[in-house]
């Protein structure tokens, strides 16, 4: 499991945002932009009773391409019942309000699942290269778990096509070129499945008899029956595809039939509208469907095509010509009835539909259309009148419904640089109009705006309790509330609001990270050719060398500016030299390519431009570094790659080109370099054909610069995801990304950490690593060496503590790993051992070679006395640098400005610094590489908090574990630390009330971790957000009674959803408590139990933490059956019965996360809760621990060099831990499970000694119990050491032995002489008459003597004062004489001391007389005050002096044996002791205080 937190440091102008999809969810109103960038826009919808405002809560960044569609889906296991309910009224072309999560599809295959609740992406995968590239998306209404995709091949045609758009205004586009294609266009339709993104169902894969696919829908005619994906060509031509209702898995015969079936019922629409001209949009709605062009609207029947209408758009406002030109329309939808105000219902059998059209001045026309009795009728109803705008600034239009109102999200377009810069902009209208008698139709209220961006460097930094993104933003509009039809309204007045200096918009950017440890600068690259380096000085102070053209903007950061580039920075890449340059003193360099066709190298220590090369004829896009393990020469290069379609070599130590990589077809948009076999892959799409484009990989050999080979096709994508996958393995970041580049790090594909293994450096890597951390501006001077090649632990680790990235330009990530941060030398790590168990001698030497301060001197670094040069002792330093990395984590992940109080004690005490001089954001790592990261703001960063219970616990188990690390760190800051772990666990908590409590799935996740710093915080999180926190299915009525309560105090309103989920789970439950009465709980209510336990599907929190379904079954019952043990009233009464089962699995199935967990709150819960459920069972669960034990911890496993299979932390726990607790739950079946081990297993089995290390356990924790089985006890101890089985013998003796004296030492009726050579015990607990003493000789392990220890002959029944054969106490205590020839007793019960003579050990032998022996004398302790009344009562005296009338009283006699059995266990005194103080003279004790002295 992996804790990751992420930090994102955004540039000083806002992200280029220019939409190219929409997608909408009514419930929580959210809206979601894609862009041509790929990033995603996750915007907000607030209302109050004056006014709506929609602002950009984060950005979700999964895609490197321009994003082609978005869809809401709901990625869950349908059932067949909820399929007929949501088949059943459910418009085709509207959004599914239970759907809780977001799909998104780029130009580049990628897909992405979104979580609404969370935000972070679920899963991210690309498709396969037969597909083709996604362009259209659409829900399959019944069964919204599945989508259907379809995608097209981009040729020549569509490619310009492409660029035209781009320059083009709002969506106009010149003529297809679609008469010059020779071939039919190729087209896929694949039905993919949202939980997993894989295709289950290939619907259609070949030619398409239209023309290229432009746009697609999925219909439904027959009332349902039958289900079409509508495909429809630019001029209207129209193709449907049967669908399938029920899906079969890809691949199989099911694909064959069903292909074979769609080739037969495809129909193709030909007719009427080819020569009309170019269409725009198409829409449809149950058997309706709108062909849009520019002019009009054209209806037709989806199954015979038949035209039933015309809507003409010449006379209205959406084509008057104005002082811009002729409007046209670009765009239309059909509206959800339901939700508009003005629809009428009647009682007629047809229902009208609400139709929207938008030209691309932004002005839209909403029509009521209906058709009855093939009639058509049309009436426009209201409209939403343009956007003014200035000549400079182009717009692109589209329209979203969202609920009740209408969004219409604008993309505002600038020059800089000959280059539009877009931006982002969303206006808020009500449907219901607005009535104006002048007009012949009313005019939509606008409701609000979005926040704009322009001005976001000053919302971040007020303070959050005045803050008010929508009141510091520059708005890109004025609101006008009535204007007159020749005006318009929110017309943009100023060109200023929209046009940023081209210096400061970014246009590349990245993190330097080179020393595996903290990002130490961020690098931007403006438009204007300019370069900023900021350097991080949060801790230290500025170590750069003399002359350096450094700006020390304050004591925590430092800027660098390089100016020579003449067009914008579109690459950059830094780098430290492993050699050393000729006729050069440069260490670290900073390589940038521009638009100006040139690559600029600086160095970075002084500032200065070292050289200019001109090597491209085209602007420079990518820089990519030698990846590790690269040999010399080779590793002081880099490689460059220009829209030139060539990729140069070039070499740092000569300064000059040494290879050219020419012939690439088109720009190769993903190169890699695999430094350890030398070869280059580069990927690029070659346009020369006439029809199809296809991917093509060319190969160069690095060191001849000779192309190896050129694979086309699917080919090219299998061999260079295997190429990245290579290169991840042996990099030291684990990123196919070799070094610090600009390169977008979602670009290429991502390898998870934990799928990759381990490798060692060798000298001259560790040499190579080492220098980099030594040098200016890292964590250790300049002026640190390595004497002797060997380089700290570190390098030889895969682990980061902190990761950065850059998905987009001016986005900076660092991504936190807890693991890391806690523990960066893997010191909790098992080294390697061989076959035999033993550690490697090598890496014993290795690492007291790495660690020895020999090897490492420092005059300047994290000493606190700077002047001294004796070499650092290996723990300070490594202490030093864990305290570093620390600090520098919670300066980012913290919330300043919440607690003031709090804030000035960690700048005090735990020498923190604030960020202030960055504008930091919250952030969520998602599957493979996704980020979700939000906008810069206290109000932002909050939603992320009261949205995602997932990010909750991530934020919050990772402070606080920090917290807890830095007070073994540095004493100093223990308060601070203190409050800090205060503040994320409850503190913040109490003063937002509305945040998500942590999501105990996830924190239980971590209660095995390595660190105990992270193990303390995840429970110590549990406990205080488990009443919060109980997931839905099991709280128990009064859990959900008293929330209700604790959020009507803090005034948390619920939404409708939370409400009626609510409402629905109380009447369930009380319903069938109704229904059963006191029959228990209802098998409705168990069955729900059971589906919450087993569920695996949709757990958010699996990707966050790169988890499997089966971490997400696991976690369930770990968190059931806490609750059950902690919180039993908080749940459900049948929870108990229904998670122990699974519990019990879950011990068993010996996994190493979770095992550990489910054994402690078995062995916790035994007594209280698991006995009742579970107790015959607990004799078998004892014998299969004891097998597992066997199996896999016997000499003979491990002789066969097999791996164990049960890892230390298992089997700790389960010896000691859960066998003690099931031993004292069940004592009679622990110890006949254990008899029946002697003979049922080897004698040199670990299981004989887990047996007596357990007896132990339960002897000091529940004696009482165990008394009664005290013969069973010592005849097992004394059967391990038992001299006929010598290997037993040797293998148990001394754990045998320290067993045997834990039972004298708590059992005083158990005694040995005092040279260990006899061995006497009595019955604590039995009949007066049958009661006896054994003697035992400890050489021979036999019995030599048998003791009668019945009531003393001649004693008046009267005076026993209990019947003979009832149950009583008989010996409270035994010691041996000195001489070993004697033994003394005392019965409590009767108070008197017996003495019985004893030969010598060979006569007793020798005789072999096991007749019981009397007595030889007896003595009676009178009663005082060291006996407690109930031993008067039982007393012979007592008996006399008429005090235990009692004994024979009709309740007594009523009771049955088993509660006088348990009565007399419960009342026994196991404190009498008998002390030999001379020859013939005891002393008799209890409780340490003195009875009395008897003479023999």
């Amino acid at each position: 499991m992996k804790c990751r937190s992420v930090a994102c440091i955004w540039s000083g102008t806002p992200p280029v945002h220019r939409v190219t999809a929409t997608a909408s969810l009514n419930h929580p109103p959210t809206l979601y932009t894609g862009g041509s960038d790929g990033s995603i826009l996750w915007w907000n919808l607030s209302n109050t009773d004056s006014h709506s405002e929609i602002k950009p809560i984060a950005m979700l960044c999964g895609h490197a391409a321009p994003i082609a569609d978005l869809a809401i889906c709901c990625p869950i296991v349908v059932s067949v019942e909820q399929n007929a309910d949501n088949s059943s009224n459910v418009a085709l072309n509207s959004s599914f309000d239970h759907g809780d999560a977001l799909l998104s599809a780029c130009t580049d295959s990628m897909l992405c699942v979104w979580s609404r609740s969370s935000g972070h992406c679920r899963r991210r995968r690309k498709l396969p290269p037969w597909v083709g590239s996604p362009s259209i998306i659409r829900t399959l209404p019944w069964n919204p778990r599945y989508a259907c995709v379809g995608c097209c091949f981009i040729d020549a045609a569509h490619l310009s096509d492409h660029h035209l758009m781009e320059s083009a205004e709002g969506g106009e586009i010149s003529m297809d070129k679609e008469s010059q294609s020779r071939k039919p266009p190729k087209c896929t339709v694949v039905i993919v499945d949202t939980y997993t993104l894989t295709i289950v169902q290939t619907v259609f894969h070949g030619n398409l008899s239209i023309g290229p696919l432009k746009f697609m829908d999925v219909s439904s005619v027959d009332d349902g029956e039958k289900h079409f994906s509508l495909m429809a060509d630019s001029f209207g031509k129209l193709q449907l595809v049967p669908l399938p209702k029920d899906f079969q898995q890809d691949g199989g015969e099911g694909e064959t039939r069903l292909q074979r079936s769609s080739k037969q019922e495809i129909m193709t629409l030909e007719d009427g509208l080819v020569e009309a001209g170019q269409v725009v949009s198409i829409a449809t709605c149950r058997t309706i469907v709108a062909t849009v062009i520019k002019d009009r609207s054209i209806f037709r029947l989806l199954g015979s095509g038949i035209i039933i209408g015309v809507i003409h758009f010449m006379n209205n406002s959406l084509c008057i010509e104005d002082k811009y030109g002729q409007p046209h329309v670009v765009g239309a939808m059909f509206l959800e009835s339901k939700n508009f105000g003005n629809a009428q219902s009647t009682g007629e059998t047809h229902e009208s539909e609400i139709f929207l059209v938008w030209n691309n001045r932004g002005s839209a026309l909403l029509y009521e259309i209906s058709y009855l009795d093939n009639t058509f009728n049309s009436e426009p109803l209201c409209e939403i009148p343009a956007t003014s705008f200035p000549l400079a600034v182009r717009l692109s239009f589209s329209f979203v419904q969202l609920s009740q109102m209408l969004l219409r999200v604008e993309s505002v377009g600038f020059t800089v640089e000959d280059q539009f810069q877009w931006k982002p902009r969303v206006t808020i209208w009500s449907l219901k109009q607005k009535h104006d008698h002048g007009k012949l139709f009313g005019e939509c209220k606008m409701l609000g705006e979005g926040i704009s961006f322009l001005g976001w460097t000053l919302a971040a930094s007020l303070d959050h309790k005045n803050e008010s993104l929508g009141g510091c933003n520059a708005k890109l509009t004025s609101i006008q509330s009535s204007v007159s039809t020749s005006k318009t309204v929110n017309s943009i007045h100023d060109d200023s609001c929209y046009f940023v200096p081209k210096g400061q918009i970014v246009s590349s950017s990245m993190v330097i990270s080179e020393n595996l440890y903290a990002p130490s600068a961020i690098v931007y690259g403006f438009f204007s050719g300019e370069i900023q380096v900021v350097w991080f000085n949060l801790f230290r102070g500025l170590d750069s060398p003399a002359g350096s053209p450094r700006l020390a903007v304050d004591s925590h950061i430092s800027k660098q500016i390089f100016a020579g580039h003449t067009g914008a920075i579109l690459c950059l890449a830094a780098h430290r030299m492993a050699g050393a340059a000729k006729g050069w003193s440069f260490s670290q360099v900073l390589i940038s390519g521009s638009m100006d066709c040139t690559i600029h190298i600086w160095d970075l220590d002084s500032g200065n431009l070292i050289t200019v090369m001109h090597q491209h004829v085209g602007p420079v896009r990518q820089i990519i570094l030698p990846p590790a393990r690269t040999e010399h020469p080779w590793s002081d290069c880099f490689l460059s790659v220009g829209e030139d379609s060539c990729v140069t070599l070039t070499s740092l130590e000569t300064l000059r080109v040494e290879r050219m990589f020419p012939g690439h077809p088109d720009y190769p948009a993903k190169v890699v370099w695999d430094g350890a076999r030398g070869y280059i892959a580069c990927l690029c799409r070659d346009h020369s054909r006439i029809s199809d484009a296809i991917d093509v990989l060319y190969i160069w050999d690095v060191k001849t610069g000779c192309r190896e080979r050129v694979l086309r096709g699917t080919a090219s994508h299998s061999m260079f995801d295997h190429f990245c996958k290579e290169i991840s393995a042996t990099s030291i970041s684990g990123s196919s990304l070799s070094g610090n580049t600009s390169v977008s790090s979602l670009l290429l594909p991502i390898h998870e950490d934990g799928s990759l293994s381990h490798y060692k450096l060798n000298n001259s890597e560790i040499r190579a690593t080492f220098s980099k951390m030594t040098g200016s501006s890292t964590l250790l001077s300049n002026n640190s060496k390595v004497n002797s090649g060997k380089g700290p632990y570190v390098s030889r680790t895969r682990k980061q503590p902190i990761k950065c990235f850059c998905p987009y330009p001016g986005i900076a990530t660092l991504s936190f790993d807890l693991a890391a941060l806690i523990d960066p030398f893997q010191k909790h790590k098992p080294r390697a051992k061989n076959g035999d168990g033993r550690e490697s001698s090598y890496m014993k030497e290795q690492w007291s070679e790495t660690f020895s301060p020999r090897h490492m001197t420092s005059d300047d670094g994290f000493n606190t006395d700077q002047s001294s040069t004796d070499a650092i002792e290996e723990h300070d330093w490594i202490k030093s640098l864990e305290e570093y990395l620390v600090r520098f984590s919670l300066s980012f992940l913290h919330l300043w400005d919440v607690d003031s109080g709090l804030d000035d004690l960690l700048v005090a005490d735990m020498k923190l610094k604030r960020p202030n001089d960055f504008i930091v954001s919250s952030g969520l790592q998602g599957d493979k590489g996704s980020l979700t990261l939000s906008f810069p703001g206290f109000t932002a960063n909050l939603e992320l908090w009261k949205s995602s219970s997932e990010f909750c616990a991530m934020r919050s188990l990772t402070m606080v574990s920090l917290a807890q690390h830095m007070i073994s760190l540095s004493h100093s800051s223990s308060a601070a630390s203190s409050a800090l772990a205060a503040f994320y666990t409850r503190n913040f908590a109490d003063k937002f009330p509305e945040i998500k409590p942590p999501l105990l799935q996830l924190l239980v996740s971590f209660w095995q971790d390595e660190s105990e710093h992270v193990r303390m915080a995840a429970r110590s999180l549990f406990h205080c957000a488990a009443s919060r926190a109980i997931p839905a299915p099991l709280c128990s009525h009064q859990a959900i009674k008293y929330a209700k309560f604790v959020r009507s105090l803090n005034g948390i309103e619920e939404n409708e959803h939370e409400i009626s989920r609510n409402e629905d789970m109380t009447m369930v439950g009380l319903s069938s408590e109704r229904l059963l009465g006191t029959e228990g709980t209802s098998q409705v209510e168990k069955a729900k139990l059971l589906a919450w336990l087993e569920s695996y599907e949709i757990q958010d929190w699996i990707s966050c933490v790169g988890g499997t379904s089966q971490d997400a079954m696991t976690s369930h019952i770990i968190v059931a059956a806490a609750l059950v043990i902690w919180y039993p009233s908080l749940v459900k009464p049948s929870l108990a019965t229904l998670v122990v089962q699974p519990l019990v699995k879950l011990v068993m199935a010996m996994n190493e996360k979770y095992s550990p967990t489910a054994a402690e709150l078995l062995a916790e819960g035994m007594e209280s809760t698991w006995k009742a459920c579970i107790g015959t069972e607990i004799p078998r669960l004892i014998s299969d621990i004891f097998f597992q034990i066997e199996c896999v911890s016997s000499p003979s496993a491990n002789s066969a060099g097999e791996n164990p299979a049960i890892p230390a932390s298992i089997r700790e726990t389960l010896v000691g831990t859960l066998l003690p607790s099931l031993a004292m739950a069940d004592i009679l079946g622990f110890l006949t499970v254990i008899e029946s081990q002697i003979w049922s297993t080897a004698s040199d089995s670990p299981v004989h000694l887990v047996s007596l290390a357990t007896l132990i356990r339960v002897v000091r924790g529940s004696p009482r119990s165990l008394v009664q089985y005290l013969d069973k006890v010592v005849n097992f101890i004394l059967q391990t050491m038992d001299p006929g089985n010598s290997v037993m013998r040797k293998t148990c003796l001394q754990c045998s032995m320290t067993t045997l004296r834990e039972v004298i030492r708590v059992f005083p009726m158990v005694t040995m002489n005092e040279s260990s050579t006899k061995l006497a015990f009595g019955d604590a607990i039995g009949e007066i008459n049958n009661a006896s003493i054994r003697v035992y000789d400890m050489q021979s392990v036999t019995k030599i003597k048998v003791l009668d220890a019945s009531g003393p002959p001649g004693l008046p029944s009267v005076l026993l004062g209990a019947p003979e054969m009832s149950v009583t106490t008989v010996i409270s205590a035994l010691s041996f004489s000195p001489d070993g020839e004697g033994l003394v007793a005392f019965s409590e019960h009767g108070l008197m001391i017996r003495w019985w003579s004893l030969g010598t050990v060979w006569w007793e032998k020798l005789s072999r007389n096991l007749v019981p022996v009397q007595c030889t004398k007896v003595i009676f302790v009178p009663p005082g005050e060291g006996f407690s009344p109930k031993t008067l009562r039982s007393s012979i005296m007592g008996s006399v002096l008429g005090h235990s009338t009692d004994t024979n009283s009709p309740e007594n006699a009523a009771k049955s044996y088993s509660d006088g059995l348990k009565l007399l266990i419960h009342n026994l005194d196991l404190s009498y002791r008998l002390q030999w103080v001379g020859k013939r003279k005891v002393l008799l004790t209890r409780n340490g205080l003195e009875i009395g002295n008897f003479p023999l």
